[in-house]
């Protein structure tokens, strides 16, 4: 795997075998050194087109626990403020003979287009509307953990049923995890007022409603999501106030909730808008779970686009036990 652009690129193996990979990272992150050797003398930059602060720092994060050499590049103090163009940007940095670009911008389809421009594997952090594939992949890791602790062994999501609510359409989240979830065996239910749904839903393998009461009772798991309000064209709903109350995750709806379901959120969170605090703070709630899945699963990523890269990985244990220091 050279580039990591999208999860659609990827079979359900691939996206098994990450997470496998991920189980040894995150064996790596609870020792008193943290940190293998296995990026050692690779440079990775971190360029961020927009603000992030989950993803931009597990995957600086990532790096560093593989030994990497990281540069953050930030596009408010760039030459892009003075007219440079995308293209002359992306040359400009590989010319400095970097191995690894994780790019995050707003245009759709950007870390694809910029990989003609440069020898360096290309990671994709979010691009617009499209995908956030590690975003998806650390979902899938945090519900799979969460599973094994309570005994259900394996790394795919078979006969789980679940609802990614809130706004879909101009969600990276929710394209990236209805295709993640799908292939891992679970069944997605997409949930949201129709303005806030995509014009058109064939070919995604889901069902949709517009009815969260109709489903609560009987999901494994709700995936929460954030108005895009920075996406939003137009007033496309009343008011937070009747979205909180069609389709927010109430101290109400809690009750009707599985008591083993799990609750997930890709942050940030509006609390009292797509869920009450009562929901954020509830036992279920794996928030903070997904962001520490984060870690691990971005030096999977890493790893497998800038390392040895094939399945199985001839030598990683070697170089996981080898000495960082």
């Amino acid at each position: 795997m050279r580039h990591f652009l999208s999860t659609t690129d990827l079979h359900a193996d691939d996206l098994s075998d990450i997470l496998q990979l991920a189980d040894s990272f995150s064996e790596v992150l609870s020792r008193d050194i943290p940190k293998v050797p296995a990026l050692r003398g690779k440079t990775v930059v971190l360029a961020f087109f927009e603000d992030s602060t989950r993803t931009r720092t597990s995957f600086d994060l990532a790096a560093r626990r593989l030994s990497a050499d990281v540069v953050n590049f930030s596009a408010s103090s760039s030459s892009t403020k003075k007219g440079e163009s995308l293209r002359d940007t992306i040359q400009t940095i590989d010319a400095m003979g970097v191995d690894g670009i994780v790019l995050r911008h707003g245009s759709s389809g950007t870390p694809s287009q910029i990989v003609p421009w440069t020898s360096a594997a290309v990671v994709n952090a979010g691009d617009g509307w499209h995908a956030h594939p590690s975003q998806a992949l650390l979902d899938c890791y945090t519900i799979t953990q969460h599973r094994q602790r309570n005994g259900q062994i394996g790394r795919r999501l078979d006969g789980m049923r679940i609802a990614i609510c809130g706004d879909v359409n101009h969600s990276r989240v929710a394209r990236s995890n209805v295709d993640a979830f799908t292939k891992l065996g679970a069944e997605v239910i997409l949930v949201g007022p129709q303005t806030l749904m995509p014009a058109s839903l064939e070919g995604w393998p889901v069902t949709a409603v517009s009815d969260l009461d109709e489903v609560i009772g009987d999901l494994d798991a709700i995936y929460l999501l954030r108005i895009q309000n920075e996406r939003l064209e137009g007033p496309l709903l009343p008011s937070n106030r009747e979205y909180r109350r069609r389709f927010g995750l109430t101290a109400e709806r809690l009750v009707d909730l599985k008591p083993d379901a799990m609750i997930l959120h890709p942050g940030p969170m509006n609390r009292g808008v797509e869920l009450d605090p009562e929901a954020a703070d509830d036992p279920r709630a794996v928030v903070t779970n997904q962001v520490a899945s984060g870690v691990p699963i971005r030096m999977a990523i890493l790893y497998r686009c800038l390392g040895l890269g094939k399945f199985p990985t001839p030598g990683l244990q070697e170089t996981i036990d080898e000495d960082p220091r």
